[in-house]
């Protein structure tokens, strides 16, 4: 026999049989503590049937409803706006762990916030103006807007505020001038051209944003005024302004009384704008909160009826 052919046949010899060391009566892996790649992988292969653990978490789709089952999409305004903080506190008073969950949403405004109720998915309600409907009465979604739908309850009163340049002494010295109107899709856009037309005075308006229009009429004459629909006091108008600018009234009268209340603006809301132990004659606007309409047998309808039962029960709260 070659020696290395010898060689090999010792070597085989002396080689442990591994496998005849374990014993016959060794048990097996459990099932559900075998860690092994391939346990783990008949785990995650589709068609192998795991054994399930005692107390497991629930599953993803578990969660999902859960998260989901009672929370409801509120449209809330502009960043700045009352209707955003109004919602914060509406989330805050309703919140009841798995039982009712309101989800404020930053939106472009008031106005839009109709549309967004109308189209948008997983919007229920919405914080809209009193004076909504004075604009679908003329508009495509009349008919959807009164249809689908429905009033909770009033929320609060946003104040017209209209700031003028030195020249302006009234809300009538504004004819043939620019006010602007904060953008379009804000209450400010919406409202204040319903008031000018109601009350005939023909201005040209303008629609940039607020702080860049009191910018530009701070420093030339092109802007004769700005206005701005929210509640008092405004943080923008609490500032420094050159002298001689001010606040204007606005009339309350028979041409605005169907749609909006009198308000007015004080010393104490304004010291810098409003003299002190004087104050500015101005209309507010009702801030309501809108609901979708669904259908009796839809799940977003129960979840519209818990929200509304929570909404009473809690308004001590807010």
């Amino acid at each position: 026999m070659p020696q290395f052919l010898l060689a090999l046949l010792v070597l085989l010899v002396s080689i442990p049989n591994v496998w005849a060391q374990v014993p016959a009566t060794a048990p097996l892996a459990d099932a559900a503590t075998d860690q092994s790649p391939l346990r783990l992988a008949q785990a995650d292969t589709p068609g192998v049937r795991r054994t399930p653990r005692p107390n497991s978490p629930p599953s993803y789709s578990a969660m999902k409803d859960k998260y989901n089952k009672w929370t409801i999409g509120l449209a809330a305004g502009l960043y700045e706006g009352a209707g955003t903080r109004m919602a914060a506190e509406l989330a805050k008073a309703l919140e009841d762990d798995e039982n009712m969950r309101v989800l404020p949403l930053l939106t472009k405004g008031l106005f839009g916030n109709v549309y967004d109720l109308l189209y948008l998915k997983g919007i229920d309600v919405a914080i809209v103006n009193g004076d909504i409907l004075e604009h679908f009465k003329t508009s495509e979604e009349a008919g959807i807007v009164t249809q689908r739908i429905n009033y909770i309850a009033n929320l609060y009163v946003g104040e017209v505020h209209i700031l003028a340049r030195p020249e302006i002494n009234s809300i009538q010295d504004l004819a043939g001038k620019v006010v602007n109107f904060n953008v379009k899709s804000s209450a400010t856009g919406f409202t204040a051209p319903i008031i000018f037309e109601r009350l005939g005075i023909k201005v040209i308006p303008n629609f940039d944003p607020h702080l860049k229009a009191v910018a530009e009429m701070t420093t030339s004459p092109n802007v004769a005024a700005v206005a701005f629909v929210s509640s008092k006091p405004l943080s923008q108008f609490q500032k420094s302004f050159p002298p001689g600018f001010k606040f204007i009234s606005v009339p309350y009268n028979s041409r605005l009384s169907d749609l909006y209340l009198p308000s007015d603006l004080t010393a104490q809301d304004y010291p810098g704008l409003v003299p002190e132990g004087r104050s500015v004659q101005t209309v507010a606007v009702p801030t309501v909160l809108a609901a979708y309409d669904w259908p009796k047998d839809n799940d977003r309808h129960r979840r519209m009826v818990r929200f509304i039962d929570a909404l009473f029960d809690r308004l001590p709260i807010l």
